[in-house]
């Protein structure tokens, strides 16, 4: 029986994995959180490792905060870089196959065709970098692993953008997004069965890949679409702006070309659209 560990449990993809794992009896899974695991103490990470073995390990732990990020900046890379890199250095030690989430943010956003594995890392904000190293980190330490960028991550469970316009259509009359961003919107459940299937399979093509949903959408069509498919549309009116002021800056591009990892598992991504429609479902 293949035993897989799972950092980062109580985030929004760790809660998501445990759901889909109720589909996969044959596979044992372990699930901590960071009170459970401090993947930032090289020492209790090191411990842990030696004592239970594993096949493989996803990891989920991330600062994910990308404004307070910006002020923030020792404890985003405590996390996001040498969090990761005990958590490579364990892996490797045990011979571990790493699965890794990272973010369409390590790009700067200046092309206008989507983005593949193998275009060139630019971060133009504290989490993108941090991110960035993380992913150095394990390309560097590691043979065994498979590293996922994804972008607009959003699920029923925890804080995102979902829930946020979700709340707040009940408490306003008018929301005002912009749509100085393109990219798209990624349902955590579709990343948490794509895991899954890597695993099941039992796949050795190790690297870099990409997942999100299909198409492109600015944060006003995602806000536009969630008021709309949760019947919201005639409570609350969404309005465009160019421009929104945030201390973190964004890529203005920021779509991810995912055709590596639909060749790879043989599949295609469902529209963001559809997608989303099956939260809110479950919402």
């Amino acid at each position: 029986m293949k035993k897989v560990l799972i950092t980062g449990a109580n985030g929004q993809l760790g809660c998501c994995l445990k759901e889909a794992v109720k589909a996969y009896p044959e596979i044992e899974f372990q699930f901590l959180d960071k009170y459970t695991l401090d993947i930032t103490d090289a020492s209790q990470v090191a411990s842990f490792f030696k004592q239970t073995r594993f096949d493989y390990c996803i990891n989920t732990a991330a600062y994910t905060n990308v404004e307070k990020a910006e002020s923030d900046k020792e404890n985003a890379f405590l996390v996001n870089a040498e969090g990761v890199k005990n958590i490579a250095n364990a892996c490797k030690d045990h011979r571990i196959i790493l699965m890794h989430i990272s973010t369409d943010y390590v790009f700067d956003g200046t092309q206008k065709t989507p983005y593949l594995e193998t275009d060139l890392p630019n971060p133009i904000n504290v989490y993108g970098a941090s991110k960035r190293k993380g992913e150095h980190y394990i390309e560097t330490i590691c043979e065994q692993y498979f590293i996922i960028r994804t972008s607009w991550l959003y699920s029923q469970f925890g804080h995102n953008f979902l829930k946020s316009i979700i709340r707040f259509a009940k408490e306003k009359k008018e929301l005002t997004i912009t749509t100085e961003q393109l990219g798209t919107p990624t349902n955590a459940n579709d990343l948490a069965l794509v895991l899954l299937k890597i695993i099941l399979l039992d796949l050795k093509e190790y690297g870099m890949y990409h997942f999100s949903n299909s198409g492109e959408a600015t944060w006003f069509d995602f806000a536009k679409s969630i008021i709309d498919y949760s019947g919201d549309s005639q409570k609350v009116n969404v309005v465009k702006t160019d421009y929104y002021p945030t201390f973190a800056k964004r890529p203005t591009y920021s779509v991810l070309n995912t055709r590596k990892i639909e060749n790879l598992l043989n599949f295609n991504a469902a529209p963001w659209q559809i997608s989303l429609k099956n939260v809110i479902r479950k919402l």
